[in-house]
This record gives structure tokens, sequence and C-alpha cells, in this order.
């Protein structure tokens, strides 16, 4: 019997995301997924080496890849859509369940107990819940920054939105990767590349 688990995956790259927005660079679902994984596993790093958490980076990298999985049938529904409403958000939940129960159906049954929990997107530790919940939300700040610096203002409220949800968070792992990780995001690759010549010689 085929299965065709990955080939759903993949497809991931042709759904674009920030549709109800005037982008400079476009960005897709796949695109968005690996970056939230970079982000996850840089949390998850922060929690366990500077603040000593029973954390793996491992671990929350792989549920931030399969975090929008099942956004390969639902497509990307725009924050704004979703949250318009109680209601709304409730009937897109149960729509991602589904989603998310017809993509395992497609995996492989001796691989099934690998990826159910992935796909339902519950870390069975709720600080791994935390942590993937903040990756996901500094990937939106991080694009909102690289637009913004295009001067882009499409995204001065989404940016300013974010960073609210940001703060409300209260997580000490984000206040150390905006102070330490984020800066860069607002420099071209001339400027970054003069601040490592310039470091190197100091």
């Amino acid at each position: 019997m085929a299965n065709h688990f990955l080939a759903y995956l993949y497809r991931l790259r042709h759904i674009e995301r920030w549709s109800l927005m005037r982008n400079t660079t476009h960005e897709n679902v796949a695109e968005h997924s690996f970056h939230v994984a970079v982000i996850a596993h840089a949390l998850g790093s922060i929690a366990r080496e500077i603040f000593h958490k029973d954390i793996s980076p491992d671990e929350l990298a792989a549920y931030a890849l399969f975090h929008d999985a099942t956004e390969v049938f639902t497509g990307d529904i725009p924050t704004p859509v979703k949250h318009h409403n109680p209601r709304i958000l409730a009937n897109f939940r149960e729509i991602e369940d589904l989603a998310a129960e017809r993509l395992l159906s497609t995996v492989p049954g001796e691989l099934r107990e690998s990826y159910q929990p992935l796909l339902n997107r519950k870390p069975p530790n709720p600080e791994l819940g935390k942590l993937l919940k903040a990756a996901d939300l500094l990937d939106a700040y991080l694009k909102c920054v690289n637009e913004m610096a295009t001067g882009n203002r499409e995204f001065a409220t989404a940016r300013r939105q974010t960073e609210e949800k940001l703060r409300k968070l209260d997580m000490p792992e984000v206040e150390w990767f905006l102070t330490h990780l984020a800066h860069g995001f607002e420099r071209t690759i001339d400027e970054l590349a003069e601040i490592e010549q310039g470091d190197l010689q100091s």
C-alpha cells in the first residue's frame, strides 16, 4: 500500500503565509516550519544551558517542524480571521484536529505511534508547549522586523501586536533570545559582515 505522508508534507512549500499583507519577501509554510524549528531549538538550548531546565532542544525542534503540517489540507488561515471571535477559533481548532487525523492516516502504520504526538501538536511536557508557542511568535516577529527593515510599513501593526504577545509570555528564554540573537535581523548582509569583522579586530 502506498503512503503519501511525505508527498503531502512537501506540498507545504506551495502554501503562502501572510496572505492579507503586502510582502516584500514571500514566505511559504515549509520555510516557516524550518524557521520555527531553528528558533525552537535555540530556545530549548537557552532553557537547558542558561536557565538549567530539563528541556530537550531536539524534541522541541521536532514538534516545531510539524506544528503547521495540517495546513497542507486547511491552508494558512490568517491570524485576524482565526481570532476574529471565539466561535471561528473553536471551529478552526476542530478543522485542525480533523486535518491531523487525515494526515496521520497517510503515515505507514508501523510509524504512526511516532508521528501522532507531533501531528497533534501536543507536547507531553507543558514547558515544551510554551516554548513552541514562543518560537512561533518569534518567527512572526522576525518576519515583521525583516519587512520593516525594507521600508514596508504594512507590518508595523503586526510587529507591535506580536511584541505585546511576546511580553505577555514573560519567559526568560524569550528575553535572552531577543537580547542576544535578534538584532542582526534588521541589518543587511554587508552590515553583518562589517560588524563581524570589527569584532574580530577588537
